[in-house]
């Protein structure tokens, strides 16, 4: 599960708008502004929901889910030596 929060954050963090994660991950910007507008966990149809979960995963984020530490979140993966060579 994703919070509209999340999801927010998470295209905040990858510096993108609202058409380009509906460019990345296939749906359409009124599907993306839709999910961005609920209150709490993001509601979709499954396929758009995955479609979205993975273009984010692809684009380097990483979603938290609620735990006993604290509320979910969102972070960047972390860099990976291949990722630091330039060529």
């Amino acid at each position: 599960m994703m919070s509209a929060g999340q999801l927010r954050a998470a295209r905040a963090l990858l510096g993108i708008d609202q058409r380009t994660l509906a460019e990345l991950a296939g749906l359409s910007v009124p599907t993306i502004q839709r999910m961005e507008k609920c209150q709490g966990v993001v509601r979709g149809n499954v396929d758009s929901l995955m479609k979205l979960v993975e273009a984010l995963e692809t684009a380097g984020v990483v979603l938290i889910a609620e735990g006993p530490d604290g509320g979910r979140g969102v972070r960047l993966k972390a860099a990976t030596p291949a990722d630091d060579q330039t060529a």
